[in-house]
């Protein structure tokens, strides 16, 4: 399929929940899965935006006369959230975060950050709008296939979370509205699926270098926007896998086809992503209709010392090669001790001097992912503090390199943690214990007797000094 001929025109929007409370009060972004403490019921009803008009997907979503039920924590929520208490002051944390974003994608910030209302009426805000800013536009980031440009950077508010629904009525979790995210559209300038899907895993990438943003399913979203030539545009939401992009551009592009072909559905509207890549209608796009002033919340003013205040990270891949380069790790390893935890590792290796870096690097990836598929353990169990005393350990020669691995398992399981069992065994007392299986296996060949000998002494010496040993004692 040649997209340049079709007129292929493709932008993407990022959704990005950032690390910090919630955007206009003091109550943590913690998601619970734990039963609410209060029940609220309520209708909402579509007002008309700036332009005097009701916009169309709020109508849409009004038409369906559905009752919504919010659930709320007395301990992690308060009124801002269930609309009984004005926002409170814009958190200024998230702010920065969503400006440190915008300069990583070379983006020009705004002068004044002036909240506008985005009326949804679907339930997923208990004011009937979401709060949203322009921060920054104009920006860039470099792909394999040629620039694509930034088009806007905003700061919002995330929605609520939806955990039932019936014809009747929707029910609603206040643990996740409010959290700030920043929404980062992109122009037209996508290719085709395969440059959609790098240009999204780009923003991703420039977006975890900031350590300041949500980790997990859900935290990060993309929205696909595309159209061919005779076919409105038509949006995409719902990718919570960056893995079905390529799939449902291809599938849509296909739609888009076939309806110009049969000249049905050649209506602008927004579509819902299945598990399987195929999509289904959700609602008509939205107009500026839905858009009018945020009067409760005060402009804000970015002043030019606030920006050089800002401190911008290390690019992820940047980070990659350089801990390749200074700390001498194999390309596989230090990509994942930087998707791991960069800080502290480098923390680590600055600390332990004695101590090989690329040790400390498989022993934070590759040792702790061992001891999870091979013992199914839970290795969340251990923390930064656990991990530090292992490598003073090791570093001080009170555990040998071998037995890290069974040190990690010991201490995840709660075992009696004796440093005895993870010390090298010293030459006279190896000797003798060689001695002794050979005794015991007469018959056996050497090869036998050193399965033997490593099985008991489970990491204790060096396998080079067993042999060693073994054929100094070992009679044919």
């Amino acid at each position: 399929m040649n997209y340049k001929d079709l007129g292929f025109k493709c932008g993407i929007e990022v959704h990005q929940r950032l690390q910090s409370h919630k955007l206009f009060c003091n109550c943590p972004s913690i998601l619970r899965d734990d039963t609410p403490d209060i029940t609220i019921k309520r209708k909402l009803r579509a007002v008309a935006g700036e332009t005097g008009n009701i916009d169309i997907a709020a109508k849409h979503a009004m038409e369906k006369s559905q009752e919504f039920i919010y659930e709320f924590y007395t301990d992690t929520n308060c009124l801002v959230e269930i609309d009984d208490e004005p926002p409170h002051k814009l958190n200024e944390d998230a702010l920065n975060i969503a400006l440190e974003i915008a300069l990583l994608l070379k983006c020009e910030i705004v002068e004044d950050i002036n909240f506008m209302r985005k009326t949804i009426i679907d339930g997923s805000n208990t004011t009937g709008f979401q709060r949203t800013a322009l921060v920054a536009r104009n920006g860039f980031i470099e792909t394999s296939r040629g620039d694509v440009r930034i088009e806007s950077i905003y700061l919002e508010e995330e929605s609520a979370k939806n955990v039932r629904e019936s014809i009747d009525n929707r029910t609603w979790r206040l643990d996740r509205l409010g959290i700030p995210l920043v929404e980062i559209q992109t122009y037209t300038d996508i290719l085709d699926e395969k440059h959609a899907k790098e240009t999204a895993e780009k923003i991703g990438m420039i977006l975890r270098s900031t350590d300041k943003v949500m980790r997990g399913i859900g935290s990060i979203r993309q929205d696909v926007n595309v159209s061919i030539t005779g076919h409105p545009r038509v949006e995409i939401k719902g990718f919570q896998d960056i893995r079905l992009i390529e799939i449902v551009i291809k599938k849509e592009v296909e739609r888009q086809l076939n309806s110009i072909n049969t000249k049905k559905d050649l209506l602008g509207h927004v579509r819902n992503v299945k598990p399987d890549g195929s999509t289904e209608f959700l609602r008509p796009l939205p107009g500026a209709s839905r858009m009018y002033p945020e009067t409760d919340v005060p402009i804000f003013l970015i002043s030019k010392q606030r920006i050089k205040s800002l401190i911008l990270p290390e690019i992820i891949t940047e980070k990659i090669l350089r801990f390749e380069s200074q700390y001498k790790l194999s390309p596989e390893i230090s990509s994942l001790i930087v998707k791991e935890n960069p800080s502290l590792f480098e923390n680590f290796a600055n600390k332990f001097r004695n101590l090989d870096p690329s040790l400390i690097a498989k022993t934070m990836t590759l040792t702790l992912s061992d001891l999870k598929s091979r013992y199914n353990l839970e290795i969340s169990k251990l923390n930064d503090e656990d991990l530090k005393e292992l490598f003073s350990l090791v570093n001080s020669k009170k555990i040998y390199q071998s037995l890290i691995s069974q040190y990690l398992k010991d201490k995840i399981e709660g075992n009696k943690i004796d440093l005895s069992n993870y010390k090298v065994m010293d030459d006279i007392e190896l000797e003798k214990m060689i001695i002794e299986i050979i005794k015991q296996n007469k018959n056996s060949s050497i090869n036998a007797l050193m399965g033997i000998i490593m099985d008991k002494i489970k990491g204790k010496a060096n396998g080079k000094k067993v042999m060693e040993l073994l054929r100094k004692h070992y009679i044919n």
